[in-house]
């Protein structure tokens, strides 16, 4: 069942067998994409959504000297493009990371199902509402925190949501990011990001090597970084929090 970790572990969200098997009746196929492929171009029409299997993808925008920043990174499990469903066309690019399996789901056929399932109507939508949380926490993080803190906070942001997947054991997960993805997560170079990767090993914060993270301290880099998790409306939250917030 490719659906299962679509709204795996959210408050309240969870889809049941039937949506589960609707959703996956939906697809029209499985599609695997080469890394750094373009999957959706801002202003052009979509006529699906893509609903991320394996692998990482992401939204951007490029400036006038086509230096991106992005806006979303997304893990298996992720409905990527769900939004487009009824907007029909994006403002921004969506592409792949890394090599990624995805399902296609037409919005002909969403429609179809959703069609008589309002409770599967408010999942769907509740998924959207977490990307638009996630939007306003990156814009606190972008705006707020320094270098380590950027960087700090993407990652605690990343092991809960890796955790809520089945995809981090909460202290160590795979994260095949490069230097130069952080920084346009983060706004910052990536010369940059280097340096903070080294401080932020040599404060025994978190080691990031081989394309895995380490944190042998959740709860401390959450407290560097200003990292709350409640945005993401997990059912666990107090592993990822700090211990000023927990009280």
């Amino acid at each position: 069942m490719f659906t299962e970790r679509f709204l795996r572990d959210k408050r309240g969200a969870a889809l049941d067998a039937d949506e589960r098997c609707a959703i996956e009746a939906a697809v029209s196929e499985i599609r695997e994409i080469p890394p750094r492929s373009t999957v959706v171009r801002a202003g052009q029409p979509v006529q699906h959504s893509t609903l991320l299997i394996d692998g990482i993808m992401s939204r951007y925008i490029d400036d006038r000297q086509g230096m991106r920043q992005l806006a979303a990174v997304h893990f298996p499990g992720d409905f990527v493009d769900l939004h487009a469903f009824p907007l029909k066309v994006l403002e921004h690019d969506v592409q792949t990371t890394t090599l990624a399996q995805v399902a296609i789901v037409p919005h002909a056929a969403l429609e179809e199902i959703l069609a008589g399932r309002p409770q599967l109507i408010r999942k769907l939508w509740f998924a959207t509402l977490i990307d638009a949380a996630m939007h306003r926490a990156w814009l606190f993080r972008l705006g707020r925190l320094d270098a380590v803190g950027r960087v700090a906070h993407f990652l605690c942001e990343t092991n809960a949501r890796l955790v809520a997947a089945g995809l981090s054991d909460g202290r160590r997960f795979a994260l095949a990011l490069t230097q130069s993805d952080l920084a346009e997560i983060c706004g910052l170079t990536s010369v940059h990001v280097n340096r903070v990767m080294r401080q932020m090993r040599e404060e025994r914060l978190c080691v990031f090597r081989s394309s895995f993270v380490e944190i042998p301290d959740p709860a401390r880099l959450a407290a560097r970084s200003q990292f709350n998790p409640e945005y993401l409306y997990l059912e666990q939250t107090e592993p990822f929090r700090s211990p000023v917030e927990a009280i």
